[in-house]
């Protein structure tokens, strides 16, 4: 009889290798290491954090509040770490991954300024071979991708961007020496969250703001502020029941659904309960709103009516107010980033807004940007121009699965997974939070995540089962559920990277059915543990 082969084999150097040390990396490894296992991480930069360690771009926060978003599988770490703001700045927010990487001492395992070239299925070990940038290489039994959904930057393609002569940078790749601005004549391109975020910091400081849009974003108040340590303290005796409303809601945030409808209630009463919406902070009015305004075109026009008029009420310019406000989608239909007095900036006389469908850029030159207008003079550019969301991080490693079969040509044209956890032809290869996963808010999706992954790796160490991939049959019950769940939704119908068109990258259309999962955080939870309570018999294990 054959002898099976062991899951641990002390030939491979190691059990896990994960790649990313972000939110997901660091919450993998502190797990796995609960299953005495050798696991290690291998990350790009050179700390811990993750989004939260590249995008230091100034006015880069939370618009999840901070205490919904932190992570809550520790009592200990709830209790000594104290927020001070609603939705916390990347500062703070690198510090506490940074404490709690300290904390965990997961550091000891975590390889930074490693970022990986290649990892390559060896079928006949039943393992993976990773290979760094650096030419250094290890073998493992099982590979876990903690990329990130949104990390691999975008910049646009414009004749002449290497001829500027001044400073140009990514908004995720802000200098670290932080880039003084104040007195500039600056430049920024885009006005998606990452925009708005920047434009709305720079426009206090600068000499002068130009921003170039493609198209306007529907943005709501964030109405951040500073917690008190009273008010710490009521949040924290409040965690228990503020985490089981983010394991029950649609989407793991605080805020519920409503369960009427947009006309249940008297005209009245509907612009009372917006109005109260748009007074709440951070996403109410957008995942506790009427149930119906993402799926009733008629709903979705009354909210988006309200919205404009809120914006055109803020701005002084009724063309310039009629510039931000989108036409070619409804209020929430794409992702609504939340702001702080954006809509004032543009009132400032040290601010210009330039449509650049109507005037495009022709050229970056070495002193500027040349429109078909005329040619402006800057000292900076900045490129708030978005990412190659959720294939982008896979596609900058050279993952060879069964045959060879590189991952990215795979998916060139159509990305299919297994619960965004897997993909068929690279077993032993999970993914936190891969395409066709869930939206919301991600550390509650990715704690899940982490978690389930951990079972099942748990599961295979104990029957020293050496191979574990999804199947055909299990990805097209996939994508069936996944239409199920997303039809009738008007984000359906608006191009964006959730669903799976992709406008930031030349050449990328769509790539993925059903780029993000459409149903909720209970459904999509209900699915994989009736996968792993039934012994993974959907998956094949060996």
């Amino acid at each position: 009889m054959h002898e099976k082969e062991p899951f641990v084999n002390h030939q491979f150097d190691y059990d896990v290798v994960i790649i990313g040390a972000g939110i997901s990396g660091l919450y993998q490894l502190y797990k796995l290491r609960q299953l005495g296992l050798r696991v290690c991480v291998f990350e790009a930069g050179d700390g811990v954090g993750g989004t939260w360690h590249w995008n230091r771009y100034p006015g880069a926060r939370f618009d999840s509040e901070s205490y919904s978003y932190a992570y809550s599988f520790s009592q200990e770490l709830l209790d000594e770490w104290n927020w001070s703001e609603h939705f916390a700045s990347q500062p703070e927010i690198l510090r506490y991954l940074e404490h709690v990487s300290d904390k965990f001492d997961l550091l000891r395992d975590i390889h930074l300024s490693s970022p990986i070239k290649a990892a390559k299925y060896n079928d006949q070990a039943r393992s993976w071979k990773v290979i760094l940038d650096d030419g250094e290489s290890c073998t493992t039994r099982v590979l876990i991708t903690a990329v990130g959904i949104l990390s691999q930057p975008t910049l646009p393609s414009i004749e002449g961007m290497d001829s500027f002569k001044g400073s140009a940078f990514h908004t995720s790749r802000w200098p670290k020496a932080h880039s003084e601005l104040k007195g500039q004549n600056v430049a920024v391109i885009g006005t998606g969250a990452s925009g708005v975020q920047v434009i709305q910091e720079l426009a206090k400081d600068v000499g002068h703001l130009t921003v170039f849009q493609r198209r306007p974003n529907w943005c709501a108040p964030l109405h951040n502020g500073k917690i008190n340590s009273d008010e710490m303290q009521d949040i924290k005796a409040s965690y228990p029941a503020m985490f089981e409303q983010c394991r029950t809601s649609q989407a793991g945030f605080t805020w519920s659904i409503d369960p009427r409808d947009t006309f249940d209630v008297t005209s009245d009463e509907r612009n009372a309960f917006w109005e109260k919406l748009y007074a709440s902070k951070g996403m109410a009015i957008w995942q506790g709103n009427f149930k119906d305004i993402l799926v009733d075109p008629k709903a979705n026009l009354a909210i988006s009516e309200f919205i404009e008029t809120k914006i055109r009420a803020r701005i002084h310019n009724p063309v310039t107010a009629d510039m931000l406000i989108p036409k070619d989608h409804g209020f929430g239909t794409r992702r609504v980033p939340l702001e702080t007095h954006y809509y004032e900036v543009y009132n400032q006389p040290n601010v210009d807004l330039i449509n650049i469908v109507e005037t495009p850029i022709i050229r970056i030159t070495g002193d500027g940007i040349l429109t078909s207008n005329q040619e402006f003079i800057f000292d900076t550019i900045v490129y708030a121009t978005g990412f190659d969301a959720l294939g982008g991080s896979f596609d900058k490693i050279d993952i060879e699965g069964t045959g060879g079969a590189l991952l990215k040509d795979k998916w060139n044209t159509k990305m299919e997974t297994y619960l965004a956890l897997q993909v068929f032809g690279y077993p032993n290869m999970l993914m936190i939070n891969g395409p066709q996963g869930l939206g919301g808010n991600h550390p509650v999706n990715i704690q899940y995540t982490v978690e389930w992954i951990t079972d099942l790796v748990k599961h295979m160490t104990e029957q020293d089962i050496t191979r574990a991939e999804a199947t055909p049959e299990g990805i097209e019950g996939w994508n069936r559920h996944i239409n199920d769940k997303s039809s009738g939704s008007l984000m359906n119908g608006v191009d964006s990277w959730m669903t799976g068109v992709n406008k930031n990258v030349e050449g990328k259309g769509i790539r993925i059915l059903g780029a993000r999962y459409g149903g909720s955080v209970q459904s999509y939870r209900g699915l994989c543990d009736e996968v792993s309570s039934n012994g993974y018999e959907a998956m094949n294990l060996s």
